[in-house]
């Protein structure tokens, strides 16, 4: 495995690449980094691929600025195809959870020509999302705390972790997580994903319009999932103008590529293939 540290958008994000053939880029979310896909990578180099995994902006060994506009989507956007510039990667096949997956689903509609086809793992088209009713809204209540800047960090923290130990649900994962989002400004960095994004003030403004995705892409939900409902992936085939496909996984918990590694690394290899 090759490991770089890459100066992108103002800022040095740690990047991780192993094999050769075809790029898939491999996206992760909160509260995780490039670790995220241990079980993915050695799967991917075997089938023939060339795997590029970054750790997002304020994750892993990347930067962490300070700063909650330095997390405004256009500007994570602009990290990602700095990344695939950076690595030679002129169209890829992306593979993404969580946060991540927000942003492959807007960098597909907005970059398909960067982009070959698409994995989305747990969140679904951002217009789905903002659809999907009072059931979605009650399962986002964390996004609510998260925005109260040094509190929620306080919280979190507070009793060895204890609520976010909760609220993960106890994921054997979180004796990583923790010590990851113990380091100076982790945690904060992690929560102005949440700050910049998804303020109090969208709930008064209009929602805005993302752009339907042209390219062939998966979607996988897990019927573990504590965060995030099916509806909000299944009604993403709308959004999908090029061909489009839905698994329901069953047995795991929203870090589906976790809990069902196997399974998931044959739905992975099976549509990237396809």
């Amino acid at each position: 495995m090759r490991s770089c540290r890459i100066a992108v958008n103002g800022v040095h994000l740690h990047v991780v690449e192993d094999g050769r053939g075809p790029a898939v880029l491999l996206l992760h979310g909160f509260p995780d980094s490039a670790h995220l896909w241990r079980h993915q990578v050695p799967a991917l180099v075997s089938a023939g691929y060339r795997a590029i995994v970054p750790d997002l902006r304020g994750f892993g060994e990347s930067d962490k600025p300070p700063e909650v506009e330095a997390y405004v989507t256009p500007i994570l956007l602009a990290d990602v195809i700095g990344v695939l510039d950076a690595c030679n990667a002129e169209r890829v096949r992306v593979v993404a959870h969580d946060w991540g997956a927000a942003i492959a689903w807007l960098l597909a509609g907005m970059y398909p020509d960067r982009v070959e086809r698409l994995v989305a793992l747990s969140v679904g088209h951002m217009n789905s999302f903002v659809a999907a009713g009072i059931e979605q809204r009650e399962k986002s209540w964390y996004m609510l705390l998260f925005q109260f800047r040094g509190i929620a960090e306080d919280v979190l923290r507070r009793e060895d972790w204890r609520l976010f130990r909760e609220w993960t649900r106890g994921h054997p994962e979180a004796e990583r997580w923790i010590p990851d989002l113990s380091r100076p400004g982790a945690l904060t960095a992690g929560l102005n994903w949440y700050r910049a994004n998804v303020p109090p003030e969208t709930l008064l403004a209009e929602p805005p319009e993302f752009p339907p995705v042209p390219v062939p892409t998966l979607g996988v939900w897990s019927d573990g999932d504590a965060y995030l409902i099916e509806r909000q992936m299944v009604d993403s085939a709308a959004h999908v103008t090029g061909r489009w496909r839905y698994e329901r996984m069953t047995n795991a918990s929203h870090w589906l590529q976790l809990d069902q590694a196997a399974q998931c690394n044959r739905l992975l290899l099976d549509f990237l293939a396809s």
